[in-house]
């Protein structure tokens, strides 16, 4: 294991996510034009359920995708999409009348020597695919309200609005990886949006709950910011966050990778795309959106302030120190972070030099 693996493993590494806030909103920044002018200028290509078209399924084990492919367009197709499924192939085409449809299973029929009844066909409407779109609307809709009400219940409305912020922000930067990619978007692929909502919100509840119980006890007297504090709980469960993405990553990535490159998973690359780029979206907008916006609004409370300028006042720093202690039975991690005013295991010193009645009792 090389020596950064290690001391992440060990919780080990002080990483400061919240003092490079403008960097990541920058980053963000960047991310979100790039996504939204690929939705302007390219758009999603929709799939069939979503604009209707003519599907056509056989078998023809021998055949390789050009050939598919070429066989539609040479018949008078414009819109074509060929892949391979358990059950042989889909092609998916443009809506076409009925005498062009009779003369692209009597060209599949010839190319690849099958009866014409076993060149199947299905016609679907726009109207489905717009039934299927306003319903995943309507899901998402209901998913954020809940998910504020949640928050604003176990936590607080800052950190509800902090969290729904990263989640449009996953969905956004997802959405434009499809407008730049062409990938289609299916029913499976907003079945993966909704499902990387979840994801990104899982992450960001394991750390907001871990900056309200750090912060829980900071006072007026305190000698660590609020910035501080939520940085040291992010570090706490940083290797909890890259631990629970790369487990789950990995799966999907072979879907992507090996299933679709290999043995034509269909459908299933239309999902596993929106999780994979969602995961790693949602892991980055974790810890370097929410809790930086969330920092941002908490800062700006008068108890905040007051203490920053305090702390400011004496020096420009708290004084708080991370200590580094190898790990014993019972401990979490091989870290502990030593910050005034802070819960969750932690205790406080000031930095100072010690006094004559700390060396007595030490005596």
């Amino acid at each position: 294991m090389s020596g950064i693996a290690r001391r992440l493993y060990r919780g080990e590494v002080d990483v400061d996510f919240v003092g490079r806030k403008k960097l990541w909103y920058t980053l963000s920044a960047i991310l979100l034009v790039i996504s939204i002018a690929g939705l302007v200028f390219n758009g999603l290509n929709l799939g069939v359920e979503f604009k209707g078209g003519s599907v056509f399924s056989f078998k023809a084990p021998t055949a390789n995708i050009e050939q598919v492919r070429a066989t539609f367009t040479d018949a008078g197709a414009h819109q074509v999409i060929a892949q391979t499924t358990q059950n042989g192939w889909r092609v998916t085409t443009e809506s076409l009348p009925a005498d062009q449809v009779t003369k692209m299973q009597k060209a599949v029929s010839t190319e690849f020597k099958l009866p014409v009844d076993q060149v199947n066909l299905q016609v679907i409407g726009a109207s489905w695919g717009g039934q299927v779109a306003n319903k995943a609307v309507i899901g998402l809709i209901v998913f954020m309200l809940a998910i504020i009400l949640y928050l604003t219940m176990a936590f607080e409305w800052k950190m509800a609005l902090a969290a729904v912020v990263a989640l449009l922000h996953d969905l956004v930067i997802t959405a434009g990886v499809y407008a730049w990619s062409g990938f289609e978007v299916t029913p499976a692929t907003l079945l993966g949006f909704l499902t990387i909502l979840g994801y990104s919100l899982y992450d960001a509840v394991v750390v907001f709950d871990m900056i309200k119980e750090v912060t829980a006890k900071i006072g007026r007297t305190s000698k660590i910011t609020y910035t501080e504090a939520a940085n040291n709980a992010l570090n706490h469960t940083l290797i909890r966050s890259l631990n629970t993405t790369l487990v789950a990553i990995l799966p999907v990535a072979a879907i992507l990778f090996i299933g679709t490159t290999l043995f034509g998973a269909g459908t299933l690359k239309d999902l596993s795309l929106s999780l994979f780029v969602g995961m790693l979206v949602g892991t980055y907008s974790s810890l370097c959106v929410a809790t930086p916006l969330l920092v941002t609004l908490k800062e700006r409370e008068p108890l905040y302030t007051e203490i920053a300028k305090r702390i400011a006042a004496h020096g420009g720093g708290s004084g708080v120190k991370t200590v580094r202690q190898p790990v014993t039975a019972g401990a979490s991690n091989g870290a502990a972070t030593v910050a005034g005013g802070a819960s969750g295991g932690t205790s406080t010193v000031t930095g100072r030099a010690p006094s004559a009645g700390d060396k007595r009792r030490k005596k």
